[in-house]
C-alpha cells in the first residue's frame, strides 16, 4: 500500500516519503503548517486513492480524549428506565445500547481498515492530547463503565493536523511522525493549480500567481493560501473577463481575503470606518 498522490493532490517527494513510512509502520502522522496548505485534504485523498472509508474528528477546545473514543449516554438510559424506551429497540439492561462511539472507536471497531483524521488537534488542551497517547500508540481503549477493552481490528491510517495555534505536549509529539508542510513556491503551486484547472491559459496563470504572491507579502492577518488561490482562480474563470485584475482592482477579493481587517486594509479604509 503506497500513496503516490492523486490527480487532484500534488505530493512532494519529502511528504510522500513520510506519509508512506507512517502507513507502513502504523504510526500517527502529525502534519503542521499554515491553514490552506493541504493538510486535511491529504487524509481525504489517501482514503480516496485506496478506496477506504474515513473517520473524522474536527477538534474543538471542549473535546476530551475519551469522547473521541466513546460516550456513555447516562441521561438517555435514565430516561428509558423511568419512562420506557418505546419502539426504539433499546434494552435498558444492556449498557451497549447506550454507548455511542466516536471517530476513534468507529475506526477501531471497523472490520476494514480506515483513515482516521484528527483535524486541528492544537485546538484541544494538553490533557486531551495526553489522554490519546496510549490510545493512538497501542490501538486500544477501555470502556470504563464495564471495564471492556476495545482493540483495533485493523490499525487505521492516522492523520493528525495542526495549525500551530497552541503548542502540543512533548509526550504527544513523541508518539507521532511529524512533518511541516511549507507554503509552496511558484513552481509547486503552478503544478497544484494545473491539477485543478488543467486547461488554464499560461498568461492567466502567471497573472494570478503574480498577484497572489504580491498579496501574501502585504502582511495581512490571514494571508491567502492555496485553498483561497484555487477558489479565486475558479471565480475569475467562471465570471469571464481578461484577467484577475491587479493592485486595488483585484477582482473577487473576498475569495482571497476573509478577515474584515484584511479587507479594510486592502481597500485602504481606516479600521474605524463603518461599512
Amino acid at each position: 500500500m503506497k500513496f503516490e498522490g492523486t490527480e487532484r493532490y500534488y505530493l512532494s517527494p519529502e511528504l510522500g516519503e513520510i506519509v508512506n513510512i507512517s502507513i507502513s509502520m502504523e504510526k500517527p502522522l502529525l502534519l503542521m503548517g499554515e491553514a490552506g496548505t493541504g493538510k486535511t485534504r491529504l487524509a481525504f485523498e489517501i482514503g480516496r486513492a485506496f478506496g477506504i472509508n474515513m473517520e473524522e474528528a474536527r477538534c474543538k477546545s471542549t473535546f476530551k480524549g475519551e469522547e473521541l473514543c466513546y460516550v456513555y449516554d447516562t441521561v438517555l438510559r435514565l430516561n428509558d428506565s423511568r419512562f420506557g424506551s418505546g419502539e426504539s429497540g433499546r434494552n435498558v439492561n444492556d449498557i451497549w445500547d447506550y454507548l455511542r462511539f466516536g471517530p476513534i472507536g468507529r475506526a477501531f471497531l471497523a472490520e476494514d481498515r480506515r483513515v482516521l483524521l484528527l483535524d486541528e488537534i492544537d485546538k484541544t488542551d494538553s490533557d486531551t492530547q495526553d489522554n490519546l497517547l496510549d490510545v493512538l500508540e497501542g490501538g486500544s481503549f477501555t470502556i470504563r463503565e464495564i471495564n471492556h477493552k476495545v482493540a483495533a481490528q485493523h490499525m487505521p491510517i492516522i492523520i493528525i493536523t495542526s495549525n500551530a495555534k497552541r503548542e502540543l505536549s512533548d509526550p504527544f509529539l513523541r508518539r507521532c511522525f511529524c512533518h511541516y508542510i511549507p507554503f509552496p513556491g511558484p513552481e509547486e503551486i503552478s503544478i497544484i493549480v494545473r491539477l485543478h484547472f488543467p486547461d488554464i491559459a499560461e498568461q492567466l496563470l502567471e497573472a494570478c500567481l503574480t498577484e497572489f504572491y504580491r498579496l501574501r507579502d502585504q502582511g495581512f492577518e490571514k494571508p491567502p493560501a492555496t485553498a483561497e488561490l484555487l477558489d479565486w482562480i475558479g471565480a475569475v474563470r467562471s465570471s469571464g473577463g481578461n484577467g484577475p485584475g491587479a493592485g486595488k482592482a483585484v477582482r473577487h477579493i473576498g475569495t482571497l481575503l476573509k478577515r474584515s481587517g484584511d479587507l479594510l486594509k486592502f481597500k485602504g479604509i481606516n479600521q474605524k470606518t463603518q461599512f
